[in-house]
């Protein structure tokens, strides 16, 4: 017979509170897949010519993209592999699906290489934009670039005015957004504004009345978010253009003292 005294126990309070941290670390990640798997259904609705479901796809991923870090946070369960998985989430959800919620609607009867060339350059530029993000130490408070969620919120929801604004001012908008990018312009983040941890339960509810909202009132949605969205690239783009003036008088004013220095030597 064995003895059964040499079996090894099982402390069972701990065992549990192992697979509680488990599932709590796995929390932020579900909200990463939710991500990604709202950009692969804006892809197919697009192929299916579907383009207002599809914007309307990319914009729930947004809430859900702007909720996995908050929760990571508020239950202290970020990781490198939750960020890893939360870029290649973004280049989906707001590089790929974006583009071809672009290509479906504006680009089909133009040049085929400028409209494949255009369509691909945005979701390059996102994955070059979170390659950066990654692996370079970023200003606190700031994004340098603008961030691929809110870019390509702009261009899924752009696209629903295809019918208002010609080709060539749509392929001139995804190669402005394609810089913005990857540009150093500096765009202010909202990191700080977190989620209380009493509060996450309740992030179900807020998402499915978002899921309703966004069905019944498409259009309505789709303005709400393409509005904010645009004022924040443009506030980016007019802080920098404001930097350069002031670099530009700044180096004026030093010219201008050094001509006027070297005028009183003589």
């Amino acid at each position: 017979m064995t003895d059964k005294s040499k079996r090894p126990t099982i402390d069972v309070r701990t065992y549990m509170n192992e697979v509680n941290i488990k599932m709590t670390k796995s929390i932020p990640n579900m909200f990463t897949l939710g991500n990604l798997f709202l950009g692969m259904i804006g892809i197919i609705l697009a192929t299916e010519g579907r383009t207002s479901m599809a914007a309307i796809m990319i914009i729930i991923a947004m809430l859900l993209d702007g909720l996995d870090g908050r929760v990571a946070r508020a239950l202290n369960a970020q990781s490198e592999f939750g960020k890893e998985l939360d870029s290649l989430s973004d280049v989906i959800s707001f590089g790929v699906a974006p583009a071809l919620i672009m290509y479906t609607v504006a680009f089909t009867d133009i040049n085929t290489a400028l409209a494949w060339t255009v369509t691909a350059i945005f979701p390059m530029c996102g994955a070059l934009r979170l390659a950066r993000f990654n692996v370079r130490p970023g200003i606190p408070g700031y994004f340098i670039g603008l961030p691929i969620p809110a870019a390509g919120g702009v261009l899924a929801t752009l696209a629903l005015f295809h019918e208002e604004i010609t080709a060539p001012y749509m392929i001139f908008a995804v190669l402005l957004l394609s810089y913005l990018m990857v540009s150093s312009v500096k765009y202010p983040n909202f990191k700080k504004i977190g989620i209380p941890k009493t509060a996450i339960k309740f992030t179900p509810l807020v998402i499915i009345g978002a899921v309703m909202v966004a069905v019944f009132f498409p259009e309505q949605t789709s303005m709400l978010i393409f509005v904010p969205l645009v004022l924040y690239a443009g506030y980016g783009l007019k802080q920098n253009f404001r930097r350069l003036n002031r670099k530009n008088r700044r180096k004026k004013d030093d010219r201008n003292s050094d001509e006027a220095y070297q005028s009183s030597d003589r």
